[in-house]
């Protein structure tokens, strides 16, 4: 079962972007400043936690909610796209000054953070990133996209798992304890991002806001964010699980425009913090000792 979540040691909404966003801080004030990006899009930051929590030993950590996820409402007439996100990341970096900006993206999160990076290129008035570190990048283009889907969907309807789900629906735990067939069922329902699929028990459920998800994948069209890398040219990290049903080639790809490492991370799937916490925050804890950037006041 995932470990309990810790309180934050300061928490509100946003004033700035155009829809109040949920926001937590974690660390310790006057260390460096990092902003942490969760995945979906849809969905919140506290499936990150606690083991993401590693950051706060020794930085000021900021996490806030995407639109549309989990505190942070969005108005269901209005479709949420990924200029919306781009928007609302630019003014959170503006509002909690987090210059110089460390990015840590996970999953849309690493995706969000190229996007950002992008159009910054062509919006000075957003903060340029000082430096990024993206873990398991959602796919990057459409055709790494439609093969991320087949192959979710190839896991999940795999022997094993089904066997599992007939097991789950004859165990009579859904009336003998609601609490623990939902979290069984959760397991289940993203055992396919796991190289181990018992790890997901580890990993502190969620729910991921469909038409969020939807409005969101579908403004990006037919997308090829690794070509817009090109010329792109910042202190950055790309790590990603040998396992994750995410293609291998699209960080392979995107480290290469980056002109930067790629860590793959062997016996991993798409959850790196659950599976292989040690390895990936040393590869993580590395790059942001040698890239450490001065505090600003």
């Amino acid at each position: 079962m995932p470990k309990p979540i810790p309180t934050p040691r300061e928490e509100g909404f946003t004033t700035t972007t155009g829809s109040p966003l949920y926001w937590a801080k974690y660390g310790r004030p006057g260390s460096p400043k990092l902003l942490v990006l969760h995945g979906g899009p849809g969905a919140d930051h506290c499936y990150l936690l606690p083991q993401m929590l590693h950051l706060a030993e020794r930085y000021d950590v900021l996490f806030y909610d995407q639109r549309g996820g989990g505190r942070s409402k969005a108005d269901a007439r209005v479709p949420v796209t990924w200029r919306t996100h781009v928007e609302d990341l630019g003014a959170v970096v503006t509002e909690f000054g987090l210059e110089p900006l460390s990015i840590v993206g996970y999953s849309w999160g690493a995706m969000l953070t190229l996007l950002y990076t992008v159009e910054q290129r062509k919006n000075p008035h957003l903060v340029p990133p000082a430096r990024l570190a993206l873990i398991c990048p959602a796919p990057l283009t459409r055709e790494y996209r439609r093969q991320f889907e087949a192959e979710f969907i190839r896991r999940q309807q795999s022997p094993e798992i089904q066997r599992l789900r007939e097991g789950l629906a004859r165990s009579g735990l859904r009336e003998k304890d609601p609490a623990a067939y939902r979290q069984r069922a959760f397991e289940l329902g993203v055992a396919g991002y796991f190289s181990d699929p018992t790890k997901a028990r580890d990993l502190t459920p969620f729910r991921v806001v469909g038409r969020v998800q939807q409005s969101v994948w579908e403004s990006l069209g037919d997308f090829d964010l690794i070509r817009d890398l090109k010329g792109v040219q910042i202190p950055s990290i790309v790590i990603h699980g040998r396992d994750d049903p995410i293609p291998l080639a699209s960080s392979v790809e995107a480290a290469r425009a980056l002109g930067t490492n790629l860590v793959v991370l062997d016996d991993c799937g798409h959850v790196p913090y659950v599976e292989q916490p040690q390895r990936l925050f040393s590869a993580l804890d590395t790059f942001l000792d040698e890239t450490n950037l001065p505090a600003r006041s």
